[in-house]
C-alpha cells in the first residue's frame, strides 16, 4: 500500500492545514490514487476483505475523500454506496439516500487522522436509524488512540508527523500554509 501511495504521488511534502485544524508537513491525497480506476478497485476489494465478515448492508463515505471508496468498497460486498456532505457546516445525507432503521452500516473514509469526520458521519448515520457496524480507511495517520466504538481496519498505518497550530515548526520558518482538504 505504501508503495502505490508512493507511485501514484499521493504523499505530498510542505505545510498543510489537515482537516482536524491540525498542521502536517506531510498530507495524503488518495484522490491521486483514484485517478486510475484499477487501483481504486484494488483498494476497495481490499478494504472489503477486511470489513466483509461484518456483513455490511449501506457502505457510507464522507465527501469527498470517501465517495468513490464507498462506491467500490460496497461493489465489492455487493451492499448500497452512500456519501454524506457538507450543507451549512453540517454533515448530511442528502440526494434521497435512505438508510432503514437498523441497516448495518459501514463507515470509510480515505485518511483518518482524528476521527473527527467518521464520527460526524456516524451521528448522521445513526440518527436514520442505521447501526455502524466497522469504521475503515486506507489510511491511518493517527497519534491518538480513535474515538471509534466499533472496530476500525486500515490498509496501511503511517505515522506523519502532526503539530498543534500554536506550536508548528513549519509555521515559525514562515514556510506557506496549504489546505488541500475537502472540509471548511
Amino acid at each position: 500500500m505504501l508503495d502505490l501511495l508512493v507511485q501514484t504521488g499521493a504523499i505530498l511534502e510542505g505545510h498543510f492545514l489537515l482537516s482536524s485544524g491540525k498542521h502536517s508537513s506531510r498530507y495524503i491525497q488518495c484522490a491521486k490514487i483514484f485517478e486510475r480506476p484499477n487501483y481504486g478497485e484494488k483498494i476497495g476489494k481490499a478494504i472489503a476483505g477486511k470489513i466483509a465478515h461484518h456483513e455490511p448492508h449501506v457502505v457510507v463515505g464522507p465527501a469527498l475523500g470517501g465517495v468513490i471508496l464507498a462506491y467500490e468498497v460496497a461493489r465489492h460486498l455487493n451492499a448500497r454506496a452512500m456519501f454524506t456532505e457538507r450543507e451549512d457546516g453540517q454533515m448530511k445525507l442528502r440526494r434521497n439516500f435512505h438508510i432503514e432503521v437498523g441497516e448495518r452500516v459501514a463507515i470509510v473514509e480515505d485518511v483518518t487522522t482524528t476521527g473527527k469526520s467518521v464520527l460526524e458521519v456516524a451521528e448522521v448515520v445513526q440518527k436514520h436509524g442505521g447501526v455502524v457496524c466497522c469504521i475503515a480507511s486506507i489510511v491511518d495517520r493517527s497519534v491518538e488512540k480513535l474515538p471509534f466504538d466499533v472496530p476500525f481496519y486500515s490498509l496501511v498505518k503511517l505515522e506523519l508527523p502532526i503539530f498543534e497550530p500554536d506550536d508548528c515548526p513549519l509555521c515559525r520558518q514562515n514556510v506557506p500554509l496549504v489546505k488541500p482538504g475537502s472540509r471548511k
